[in-house]
């Protein structure tokens, strides 16, 4: 059995924030499960981490839970946020104006070295 699942944010768009919370909710559960768990953000899913943007994504239409509740929820439970720092750059996130919740930056590499290990289970959005 696996002791961590690692996920990509990279697929998803902030165009479509109905499928933004389910990624956040299966890490919530994961964690709440006992395993550690890390969620990687990369292109255009860095901006979730930046102050405001996930605050005003709502997952349906009666509006009642934003994107980043769900990313509290996750980050609550465990679950640790790691932002690309290209992609930082790219969409001007910075330590400035990142919501408490970032963990950290890593790259390509320690993704694929995390991916690649026994006991690890990779999902990617």
């Amino acid at each position: 059995m696996a002791d961590k699942v690692i996920i990509m944010l990279l697929n998803t768009s902030l165009k479509a924030p109905g499928t933004l919370g389910a990624p956040f909710f299966q890490a919530a559960v994961a964690a709440a499960m006992d395993l550690e768990v890390e969620v990687y953000f990369a292109a255009e899913t860095t901006q979730l981490l930046k102050q405001g943007v996930a605050e005003n994504l709502y997952t349906g239409k009666q509006r009642t839970k934003s994107v980043y509740d769900f990313m509290r929820d996750a980050h609550e439970a465990g679950v640790k946020f790691y932002a690309c720092a290209g992609a930082m750059a790219e969409h001007e996130l910075s330590d400035d104006n990142a919501i408490p919740e970032l963990d950290g930056k890593r790259g390509g590499g320690a993704f694929i070295g995390e991916a690649v290990e026994d006991g690890v289970v990779v999902l990617t959005y």
